[in-house]
């Protein structure tokens, strides 16, 4: 931390609304994803542990789309666009994770730092719509709405999970330890 105890990662506060709190564990969370997949190359985005053909740069794939699928669908009953929408996922349903090592690191980080921009236009525009309460458009069979505030906490939850993931392989790939970057 800085002298002055602010932050240069982004922080949830440590006293704010549900709806800060949320966001900025969120954006905690992508902070963190975009700073252990920063700065390598496309061996480093390729680099798998053990029999594991996880990757940071599967990572940042299977994220991009979960982020261009996930609050689009459940918030506003879209169906996800491009590249997307042209996968056979009941054919291939990893093909996220197989096709990631034939992305460049360039490609890789744009589709996901985009499909986070998407999201966080999807988020506002629910949020000015209701705040955290605000019902999604998806129902399921059983005929229930997820709520913004369920959405946000999946979504989180499944940084916090791939972000594990994510420790592991950047440790073996250079080193590179920690829950954020030096201050």
């Amino acid at each position: 931390m800085s002298e002055n105890n602010e932050s240069v990662f982004p922080e949830p506060p440590l006293a704010g609304d549900e709806t800060a709190t949320l966001l900025g564990s969120l954006e905690r969370q992508r902070a963190t994803l975009a700073w252990k997949c920063g700065g390598l190359g496309a061996a480093g985005l390729r680099a798998t542990i053990g029999t594991s053909t996880v990757s940071l740069g599967g990572l940042l794939k299977h994220l991009a789309c979960v982020e261009d699928t996930h609050f689009a669908r459940l918030l506003l009953a879209r169906k996800p666009g491009a590249p997307w929408d042209a996968v056979d996922w009941d054919a291939d349903p990893d093909w996220e994770w197989r096709t990631a090592a034939e992305d460049t690191p360039e490609q890789l980080t744009a589709l996901w730092r985009g499909a986070v921009e998407r999201s966080r236009a999807v988020v506002a525009e629910a949020l000015a719509d209701g705040g955290p309460g605000h019902i999604g458009r998806y129902t399921t069979s059983s005929g229930e709405s997820p709520s913004l505030r369920r959405v946000l906490i999946d979504m989180i939850e499944e940084y916090a999970r791939h972000i594990g993931h994510a420790d592991l392989i950047r440790e073996s790939v250079d080193g590179l330890v920690g829950e954020d970057p030096p201050r």
